[in-house]
C-alpha cells in the first residue's frame, strides 16, 4: 500500500515539472515562428538567401536602396567583369599561312617546281602543268595566262637550274595573283553633313557554313587591334544561335553587340539599331552580320536590297566583304557569282584557307568577281583572320 503511495507521489511531481518548463519556451516557438536553429554550433554562417531579380523601378543591380525603420540592409557585392582579350597584333599575322603551307609542302609550289626544273619540258610535261593548276582551283583563264608567259620565259632564258625556276615562277604566280590590288578594309567612314565623322558600315554575306558569323567576331578583334572602336550588328536573325554567337565574340573584347530579343526579327531594323548606335557613340566601324541563305537570287536580293537601303538612311556603305570557304572550289565561286550580282561586294574573305593545297582559288574569285582577296583565315583560333598579302602567300605555295 505504502508502495503504490509512493508511486502516486511520484507521477504527480513529473507532471508539475514538464508544465513547468513548458511555461520557460518563448512565445514565438509556442507560436509557430521561426527563430535562429539553437543547436547549430556557434559561428555559423545563415542560410544563404537567393539572389534577387531586380524588377522595373527598384534599385539597380550595385546600389543600396533606401533603408526602413527596423529593417537591415544587406551588403551589396558586385560581380567582377570578366577580364578582356587583348587580341594579337593583326601585322604578322600572314607569316603563319606563309610557314603553314611550307611545312605542308604545298602540292601547288612543288609539282610546278618540279615539272619546270626537268631538262627537257615536252608537250606532255606543259599539259601535267596546265592539270596541277586546274586541280588547284586556279581557274581555265589565269592558267593559261600563267602557262604562256612561263613557255616563253623558259625558252628565250634557257632556265633550268632550281633557284632561277623558283624565281621565274613566284614572279608569275605574284603577277597572277595580283599584289597592285588594294586590298585594305575600309575602317574610315565620311563626313556627315553635320560635320560629324560617319562610322565605316561593313556588311558581311555568305551562305551557311562558311563561318561567317564567326568571322564578324575574328574581324572585330582585327579592329580592335588596329585601336578601332566596333559595334557589331547582329542581323542574321534566322539562325538562332548568331546573335549569340556574335555576342560573346564582341564581349571578348569590349565591342557592344546589337541584337534583337526574339528569332525571326525583321534583319534591316537590327542593321538599322546598330548603325544608329554606332553613329550615336562616335563608333569608328559597325560591322553587320547578315543570314546566309541562298535559297533563290530573287528572296536574296530582296533581303539584302532592304538592308542595304535601310542603313544608308544612318550612313553609306563602306564595304560589302563576301566570305568563302576556300574548301569549297567551284560552288564557292558560283556562291561568289550570285552575290556578286546582288550586293555588289567589294572584297572578299576567304576561310579555311589553311586546310586546303588548292590555294589557286585566289585567283580565281577575284578574276571572277573583279575584287580582292582583303581577308584569310588560318585556322580556328581567335586570331586566326589575316590581312591577306600576295608575296606572303605566292612564298607559302612555293615553300
Amino acid at each position: 500500500m505504502n508502495d503504490l503511495l509512493w508511486l502516486w507521489i511520484l507521477l504527480g511531481v513529473v507532471v508539475l515539472v514538464g508544465g513547468g518548463a513548458a511555461l520557460l519556451v518563448p512565445r514565438s516557438r509556442r507560436r509557430g515562428t521561426t527563430t535562429r536553429d539553437e543547436s547549430a554550433p556557434t559561428g555559423t554562417a545563415p542560410p544563404s538567401v537567393p539572389d534577387a531579380v531586380v524588377a522595373p523601378g527598384t534599385a539597380a543591380p550595385g546600389t543600396v536602396p533606401p533603408s526602413t525603420p527596423g529593417m537591415a540592409v544587406p551588403d551589396v557585392v558586385e560581380p567582377e567583369a570578366p577580364a578582356l582579350e587583348t587580341p594579337e597584333p593583326a601585322a604578322g599575322r600572314m607569316v603563319r599561312l606563309r610557314d603553314r603551307l611550307a611545312r605542308s609542302g604545298s602540292p601547288l609550289g612543288a609539282r610546278l617546281l618540279s615539272v619546270l626544273s626537268r631538262d627537257h619540258l615536252t608537250e606532255d610535261d606543259w599539259d601535267e602543268l596546265e592539270e596541277t593548276l586546274l586541280l588547284a582551283d586556279i581557274g581555265a583563264g589565269p592558267a593559261g595566262e600563267l602557262l604562256d608567259a612561263l613557255r616563253t620565259r623558259v625558252r628565250v632564258l634557257g632556265v633550268r637550274d632550281a633557284a632561277s625556276v623558283r624565281a621565274l615562277l613566284r614572279e608569275e604566280l605574284l603577277a597572277i595573283v595580283d599584289p597592285s590590288l588594294d586590298r585594305a578594309v575600309t575602317t574610315t567612314g565620311p563626313v556627315g553633313e553635320d560635320g560629324a565623322r560617319l562610322p565605316a558600315v561593313v556588311l558581311v554575306v555568305g551562305v551557311n557554313g562558311t563561318g561567317k558569323t564567326t568571322t564578324v567576331g575574328k574581324l572585330a578583334r582585327v579592329l580592335v587591334a588596329q585601336d578601332r572602336t566596333v559595334v557589331l550588328g547582329a542581323a542574321d536573325t534566322f539562325r538562332a544561335a548568331a546573335a549569340d554567337q556574335l555576342q560573346t565574340w564582341g564581349s571578348r573584347v569590349g565591342v557592344q553587340t546589337v541584337r534583337s530579343d526574339r528569332d525571326g526579327a525583321d534583319p534591316a531594323a537590327v542593321a538599322f539599331d546598330a548603325v544608329k548606335k554606332g553613329r550615336a557613340d562616335g563608333t569608328d566601324v559597325v560591322l553587320v552580320d547578315t543570314a546566309g541563305r541562298l535559297q533563290n537570287k530573287a528572296g536574296l536580293m530582296d533581303e539584302l536590297g532592304k538592308i542595304t537601303r535601310v542603313i544608308t538612311r544612318e550612313a553609306p556603305l563602306a564595304e560589302v566583304l563576301l566570305v568563302l570557304d576556300a574548301t569549297t572550289g567551284q560552288n564557292g565561286l558560283n556562291q561568289a557569282r550570285v552575290f556578286g550580282e546582288v550586293a555588289g561586294v567589294t572584297g572578299i574573305v576567304l576561310t579555311k584557307l589553311d586546310g586546303t593545297a588548292k590555294g589557286g582559288i585566289v585567283v580565281a574569285v577575284q578574276r571572277e568577281l573583279g575584287v580582292p582577296v582583303k581577308l584569310v583565315g588560318l585556322g580556328e583560333g581567335p586570331d586566326d583572320l589575316a590581312p591577306f598579302d600576295a608575296e606572303q602567300f605566292v612564298d607559302g605555295l612555293l615553300g
